[in-house]
Formats: structure tokens, C-alpha cells, sequence
């Protein structure tokens, strides 16, 4: 399954880094409850960045998201039942 694009809603931080507050999955709004992992990925030939969260949502589902770091936008990658 591709990744599909979604509409993110960020927070900003003092330090001005950003992360997901809430976003956008098959017309339900969804609030972060959570951010449990977050890591960088670079494409070894492109050098394309991708940040990468692992979040708890407000619907008892745990998200996979990341942000492209060159375009700016985000996408969803998985969905898995939260069993915690």
C-alpha cells in the first residue's frame, strides 16, 4: 500500500521544532495524545530527509506518520490497534 497524503495540524515549540497536534485520516479528525518514537530517515542516493513519528491518537489507534522534509508535507503509513 502506498503512502497516503494527509493534512497535518502542527505545534511549535519554543525551540521551534515542529510536531503533529492533529491530523486529518479518512474524514475524522484525529488528536495526538502522544508522540512515542520519533526518528530521521535519509535516502541514501537523493539525500531526501523524512521525519518520522510514532503517535498515539485520540481514537486508541497508534500512527505511523512522517513529514518530507523537502516539500513540507505529510503522510500517513500505518495504523496499528493500541494494546496498552
Amino acid at each position: 500500500m502506498a503512502d497516503i497524503k494527509i493534512e497535518v495540524t502542527l505545534y511549535e515549540g519554543y525551540r521551534g521544532a515542529e510536531r503533529p497536534s492533529s491530523f486529518l485520516f479518512e474524514g475524522n479528525m484525529v488528536h495526538v495524545i502522544r508522540i512515542q518514537q520519533t526518528w530521521v530517515e535519509e535516502e541514501h542516493k537523493t539525500r531526501a530527509q523524512k521525519r518520522f513519528f510514532v503517535v498515539r491518537g485520540s481514537d486508541q489507534y497508534v500512527y505511523r506518520l512522517y513529514c518530507d522534509l523537502g516539500s513540507g508535507e505529510w503522510f500517513y503509513q500505518s495504523r496499528e490497534s493500541d494494546l496498552n
